[in-house]
């Protein structure tokens, strides 16, 4: 049986007192019931407060399908504004940072949104795909709201060691190389973000275009592997979101759609 599920990333905070979080770790994760009306929200300050308009989410929370009961907070990212030339798109402010951090060397852990694709066989997948719809229409774009997507591929829990060694401009996002983030909006044609195919569980497989790190340390999140043939009975991506409002008021016909071939 194949499943794909969204799960809140809460194991950000678990960071803290843990060298390593653990995302196997079920604790550390909560299944965003969107079939029961379960999402994630995103607010000023605070949980209720607005993004001013022109803005960026300050926090995020999973919420109901109105955006108006608090649950679970998460870990933020946030797309920074004005961009610095320094980063030229490919900056975030994350899990606190009270500075722009290169997108390239943020972990993982950091990310509010885990998707999740399980299968009671080891399979590979591809063509992995993800759109910003408005909830009624996967072809329709959200209404008066901008959203920025970045898919986070770095599983070595300290920021910015992404590998033991080498450049942080690795691969990035199923293939496209640099790490901006994706924009989308009703001013832009609709059109898929391209996810990497078989990342794996926790996404410790890469594909054969990145280089596997020099610092074999067991205990901490490397990459396990760089096979583009990877079968695995769960496959993990990790997502940043970022959004800002075009005009007042809650922005509800808002939602997040993915989808995979899987073999």
């Amino acid at each position: 049986m194949a499943e794909i599920k969204f799960y809140a990333n809460t194991y950000a905070a678990a960071a803290i007192e843990e060298t390593t979080p653990d995302s196997t770790n079920p604790d550390h994760s909560k299944w965003i019931r969107h079939d029961k009306g379960s999402g994630i929200g995103f607010y000023g300050s605070a949980f209720g407060i607005s993004v001013p308009v022109g803005e960026y989410n300050e926090t995020t929370y999973v919420t109901n399908n109105l955006g108006d009961t608090e649950d679970t907070q998460l870990p933020n990212t946030r797309f920074p504004k004005p961009q610095t030339s320094e980063f030229a798109n490919s900056g975030m402010y994350s899990f606190g940072a009270g500075t722009i951090r290169a997108t390239s060397g943020i972990p993982n852990y950091h990310a509010p949104l885990n998707i999740r694709f399980t299968h009671t066989d080891k399979v590979r997948v591809q063509n992995c795909k993800l759109r910003i719809f408005d909830r009624s229409n996967i072809e329709t774009h959200a209404t008066d709201v901008l959203t920025k997507v970045y898919e986070v591929r770095h599983p070595y829990p300290i920021y910015s060691l992404n590998r033991g060694s080498g450049s942080l401009d690795r691969l990035n996002s199923g293939g496209e190389t640099g790490h901006a983030w994706t924009e989308f909006s009703d001013l832009e044609d609709m059109a898929d973000m391209k996810f990497t195919k078989s990342p794996g569980m926790s996404g410790l497989n890469t594909n054969s275009s990145d280089l596997l790190p020099t610092l074999a340390d067991e205990t901490r999140y490397n990459w396990k592997s760089n096979d583009d043939s990877h079968y695995s009975n769960r496959h993990d991506w990790y997502v940043a979101l970022s959004a800002s409002p075009d005009g007042i008021g809650s922005k509800t016909e808002y939602g997040l759609y993915f989808t995979l071939e899987y073999f």
